[in-house]
């Protein structure tokens, strides 16, 4: 209680002062929250860690950076602190210029893990997919939190994940192939986004640490690449798909159309008798295709190209649904077909 007496001057100046620090404190949170103050849009870089590992510490299968830098752009960060950060690449081999986000698990900057390769999954969206990847500029869909949930349960690796733009206008589907008189976007998600991801981060030298992951448009792209490069690529999570090219633009090239038919490829794949390649198809029982599905999983899921169908109960056409399906069971199952990151036993 107060009596009415003013209080001492040296009081009312602690009492203020106290006061105004609690207000700035819970505005700066409160800016925080809302992101006035935020490092979004800053320029940022990944792999700090393995500039300690000397270069005749590298193991065996193991790829360093070989550059040159690119330059990101941090676009989110996760409750873990892990960020997404996008680039603009142009791509050397197929001539087209689009953006790729990035998210690093965040095994990847642990001193324990400087010497050591990681997975790498291309994650492929959608819809029109340009000129943006849905699974990088935001945390909605849930990918990045799924792959950070399954591997601190053990059931899944700590994917790089790498998620470049699939199709080259907002107009065009172009089947993630080559499509004779367009751009190259096959060249340009088998050949410049791994190519870019070897200057960028620590990698595997061989297939097992290579796959692809991809929803409807970009599900079909996944296990096309898998299925026409197998020496590249091991497995592939491929989510709502398409079976066969349907794109326009190949105007009955049947030729090129052939050369990029993952009915045709798995052909060739079994009569060539390997590379052995994991497909994890997903479908949701609210969708359609899952005939089709089954159809290619009869007609060619033998020898080496091994399938698997990730029923999601209630899942529809979205990348919701298709995340749930990972957290179900896709994301444990390829993960034991991959190679896994490796921390070094010397470290702490």
């Amino acid at each position: 209680m107060t009596t009415g007496r003013r209080r001492p001057k040296r009081l009312r100046r602690l009492l203020i002062g106290g006061g105004l620090a609690f207000a700035l404190a819970a505005g700066g949170a409160a800016a925080y929250a809302f992101g006035v103050f935020s490092d979004i849009g800053d320029p940022t870089s990944f792999g700090k860690v393995e500039e300690s590992a000397a270069a005749e510490d590298i193991r065996p299968g193991v790829s360093m950076p070989t550059g040159p830098k690119a330059a990101f752009v941090r676009t989110y960060r996760m409750p873990d602190g892990t960020q997404i950060a996008r680039t603009t690449l142009k791509g050397p081999k197929s001539g087209f210029t689009g953006d790729v986000w990035v998210w690093v698990p965040k095994e990847y900057d642990d001193p324990r893990y400087a010497k050591s390769a990681f997975p790498v999954l291309i994650s492929l969206p959608g819809g029109r997919g340009y000129p943006k990847n849905y699974w990088g500029t935001g945390p909605g869909l849930g990918l990045e939190q799924a792959v950070i949930d399954g591997a601190k349960a053990g059931k899944s690796l700590p994917f790089i994940l790498v998620m470049p733009v699939i199709n080259a206008d907002t107009k065009h589907h172009f089947d993630g192939s080559d499509i004779p008189g367009q751009p190259k976007m096959g060249t340009w998600m088998a050949d410049d986004v791994p190519d870019f991801t070897r200057a960028n981060f620590r990698t595997f030298t061989s297939r097992d640490g290579w796959a692809f992951m991809g929803s409807s448009s970009g599900g079909f792209g996944a296990f096309k690449h898998v299925l026409k490069h197998p020496d590249r690529f091991k497995a592939a999570i491929a989510s709502g798909v398409d079976i066969v090219p349907d794109s326009p633009l190949w105007k009955g090239n049947t030729q090129a159309m052939d050369e990029n038919n993952p009915e045709k490829l798995a052909e060739k794949l079994i009569a060539a008798g390997g590379p052995d390649v994991y497909i994890n198809f997903q479908i949701g029982t609210a969708e359609s295709g899952r005939d089709k599905t089954e159809k290619f999983m009869q007609e060619y899921g033998k020898g080496p190209v091994h399938t698997r169908l990730q029923v999601i109960q209630d899942g529809e056409h979205n990348g919701k649904s298709y995340v749930r399906g990972m957290r179900e069971g896709s994301l444990e199952w390829i993960s034991k077909v991959m190679s896994p990151p490796t921390p070094d036993p010397g470290v702490r």
